[in-house]
């Protein structure tokens, strides 16, 4: 019913930047929260940023000043600017909308991407 699709992810030096992106498709009448998570080798999942329908957004302390969120409503998707990456920044990159609502009837869900991974060399 409700697909996320990401792209973007890769292999980048230290120092460098990469650009995700996350794209929902299916019958959606609005989407209320979007964000990314990202899952490191033996770590659990943890929210890396998320931004609201109305723009305000969230960042995780280890990211902040270095990646930046945003959304575009008219076409379901959210962005996720990633600048100086560190070796630590290394992960499966998770999309996630919340407050998807969708017709047929009526109802909202929670619905995730199937991951991109991003790997930062030193």
């Amino acid at each position: 019913q409700v697909e996320l699709v990401e792209s973007g992810g890769g292999l980048v030096q230290a120092g460098g930047s990469l650009r995700l992106s996350c794209a929902a498709s299916g019958s959606i009448f609005s989407i209320n929260a979007m964000g990314w998570y990202r899952q490191a080798p033996g770590k659990e999942r943890e929210l890396v940023a998320g931004i609201a329908s109305g723009g305000k957004t969230n960042y995780a302390d280890s990211v902040k000043g270095r990646f930046t969120i945003s959304r575009d409503n008219a076409k379901n998707t959210v962005y996720l600017q990633m600048n100086s990456l560190k070796p630590e920044d290394t992960a499966v990159y998770y999309c996630n909308a919340d407050g998807v609502v969708i017709a047929g009837p009526w109802r909202s869900l929670e619905v995730w991407g199937q991951g991109t991974l991003v790997t930062v060399s030193s």
